[in-house]
């Protein structure tokens, strides 16, 4: 038969088990990176003890390209002394990138669930499934090193170029006086790094249970009968 065959055998087997877990981490990994947004602030006055301080707020969100953030100017009275103020940076390549690895292995863990679940007697009676699902995994979790580190070291930046303190020290020129506001939380960014090397270990260790069900682990019967040196082919009395 080669119809839909509905079996929950392999969820219970670390084949089926660990393919569910990818593909619930996925959705934590993108999900944590790609819903963010978040601000940063700074304290601003004209140096006059008369005229009040004001906050300047930048917000900034998914996909990080922080150059076209400003700090929004409302009520400073020497407004004609302040020259717009950017943040620095643009980390969009690897917030992007991290987001694109972790929305296709959640769309490739559904459909090998799919698989597993409903035509697990074709994925194992061919060689070529198999071998199929072994290579993707391979490429997904050597995609998830790079992707994770990159976004690792993009997360590091966008810390630095969003801290209070930061731009106070260099945004602040010409009579201006700046001290640091609010930072922005970034607990979602930080899990969303910790989900990215997470996504490593199950698909680098997923790969060796994949590789136990492809022909390269272990040769079929029919190969091993035609083999006459083979010891196994010695017939029982």
């Amino acid at each position: 038969m080669t119809g839909w065959q509905l079996n929950l055998g392999p969820l219970k087997e670390p084949l089926g088990f660990i393919k569910l877990l990818e593909w619930i981490s996925a959705i934590f990994s993108f999900a944590t990176c790609g819903g963010y947004s978040g601000k940063t602030e700074i304290i601003v006055s004209c140096g006059n003890a008369t005229v009040p301080n004001e906050t300047l707020t930048a917000s900034f969100m998914y996909p990080f390209r922080l150059h076209l953030q400003t700090f929004e100017l409302k009520d400073l009275k020497c407004v004609d002394k302040w020259l717009p103020s950017h943040l620095t940076g643009d980390f969009s390549s690897s917030a992007e990138f991290y987001v694109a690895i972790g929305v296709f292995a959640f769309l490739y863990s559904m459909v090998a669930l799919a698989l597993y679940l409903g035509f697990m007697h074709l994925y194992r009676d061919t060689q070529k499934f198999p071998l199929i699902d072994f290579i993707i995994t391979v490429i997904f979790a050597f995609m998830w090193l790079v992707s994770s580190s990159a976004w690792a070291k993009g997360l590091t930046d966008i810390k630095a170029a969003t801290s209070p303190e930061n731009i106070a020290r260099h945004h602040c020129q010409g009579g201006f006086l700046c001290s640091p506001g609010q930072e922005s939380h970034m607990g979602s960014l930080n899990i969303s790094v910790a989900f990215g090397f997470l996504n490593l270990v199950l698909w680098a260790g997923n790969a060796w249970f994949v590789y136990k069900e492809t022909h390269l682990h272990a040769p079929s019967l029919s190969n091993a009968e035609q083999d006459p040196g083979n010891p196994g082919n010695i017939p029982s009395p």
